[in-house]
């Protein structure tokens, strides 16, 4: 028989004092986010409240540098300055001088971006509707590491529903940090909402997960026009200006505030190329109907009728969306805002397949020109395939596969690429300007 006595009773405090006493522990992270020509946002979060620091420095061995966030925390927010453009650093977190929990070095190293304009080679990874937390997102994450192994992205894009499927705190850490551990922290992510993400999270109020775990930019911090807010933005990269919006929880109407600030934005950009982002598919057929009044209580049709006309007269280049899991990729195309019963020969602006080593690629003209046609890609099939009849006439190619989008891009050339969870490429194209 089991008797009780001080030892036993003691037990439990004795367990609590052992717990307060370990050291914390980082459970997230680190990841990189809000990168700039010459600054980075380094996140992390501990097991318990803590300091944060940065050490860093142009090489492993001179990381001496220290910067730091105020206060003691558990969700861990450090802004570096004062960096070199298109400069490789190595850093460590740590919780105080002499504490670190990594060494600088090897996969703990990042970049500074380059000078706004700088023409300069540049690897984007695209991926949507990845966070599934399955064998079939760890395989398109594992087809891409060994497609880029000896060239890993300078940025990558999340196409929005990051986290199945209700994008809460544990379904984040499930799907999007524990996945991607290797390439957060080395390669800064730039992401969008989707309506799985919108589950916990609220865009007018900017509050919930997404809004929490990710540092975008308000007020132009890294180029582009401040939006005022993180759930629609803009930054610059080399000879890239991108943007990022918001289908699922802002105002998609043509008179409202993103619209506004979108035609300003594209007014006030010079940059060779215009990349825009976001989650519902302005065209596709596959487990989402463009077409289709009432699906996704009608957010498809609202960005293609009041958002892609503000885009192509600012010249854009390439739009991505997530949504439908599957894989869609158009002509070169422009004016198309009707049903795709209504699209004719004049949306065409060419209809070849854009291969250099087939009908040729897609060209353009230098700079940023009004209604000169746009690829849209639907790359929303990182994490699950799901049909449909995949038969949207705008489309060169559509595929129900698994697979991520790679997107090379130098001076006055982009290639794209898809490649499906076992590494075999299934669509590529170039669009060149002249």
């Amino acid at each position: 028989m089991i008797r009780s006595g001080p030892l036993l009773l003691l037990l439990p405090l004795l367990l609590l004092i052992r717990a307060q006493a370990a050291p914390p522990k980082v459970v997230r992270g680190p990841y990189l986010q809000l990168q700039t020509s010459n600054s980075m946002v380094l996140r992390w979060r501990t097991d318990k409240e803590t300091k944060g620091l940065v050490r860093f420095g142009l090489t492993a061995d001179t990381a001496t540098n220290v910067t730091q966030h105020a206060g003691t925390l558990t969700d861990h927010v450090v802004r570096i300055g004062g960096l070199r453009p298109d400069t490789q650093y190595s850093y460590a977190i740590g919780r105080e001088t002499n504490d670190w929990f990594n060494v600088p070095g090897q996969s703990y190293t990042f970049r500074t971006a380059p000078i706004a304009g700088t023409v300069r080679p540049t690897r984007i990874w695209v991926i949507g509707d990845s966070g599934t937390a399955n064998t079939n997102q760890f395989a398109v994450r594992d087809s891409f590491y060994g497609y880029a192994a000896g060239r890993p992205p300078d940025l990558w894009l999340m196409l929005g529903d990051n986290a199945y499927s209700a994008g809460t705190d544990r379904q984040y850490q499930a799907g999007v940090f524990d996945p991607y551990v290797w390439l957060l922290r080395q390669s800064p992510l730039w992401p969008t909402l989707g309506n799985h993400d919108a589950g916990s999270a609220n865009s007018p109020t900017q509050s919930g997960v997404y809004y929490d775990v990710f540092t975008l930019p308000t007020q132009a911090q890294a180029g582009g026009l401040p939006s005022g807010t993180e759930a629609y933005y803009s930054f610059d990269y080399a000879n890239i200006h991108f943007i990022c919006l918001d289908s699922q929880d802002t105002d998609r109407s043509a008179r409202g505030a993103m619209a506004q600030w979108l035609r300003a934005d594209l007014e006030s950009t010079a940059r060779e190329w215009i990349l825009c982002f976001f989650h519902h598919p302005p065209y596709t057929k596959g487990s989402h109907d463009s077409d289709s009044l009432t699906d996704s209580g009608g957010r498809l049709i609202d960005m293609r009728q009041n958002i892609l006309p503000i885009l192509e007269a600012g010249g854009v280049d390439l739009v991505l969306a997530g949504h439908s899991h599957d894989y869609e990729r158009s002509y070169l195309l422009d004016g198309s805002y009707g049903f795709s019963t209504n699209m004719g020969p004049a949306n065409f602006i060419n209809r070849g397949n854009g291969r250099a080593d087939g009908d040729g690629a897609y060209e353009k003209p230098a700079g940023p020109s009004p209604h000169q046609g746009a690829v849209y890609i639907v790359a929303g099939s990182s994490g699950q395939t799901s049909g449909g009849k995949l038969n949207h006439p705008a489309m060169f190619l559509s595929l129900n596969k698994l697979g991520s989008l790679i997107l090379d891009i130098h001076g006055p050339e982009l290639n794209a690429t898809f490649i499906n969870e076992k590494g075999r490429v299934r669509d590529y194209f170039t669009i060149r300007k002249h």
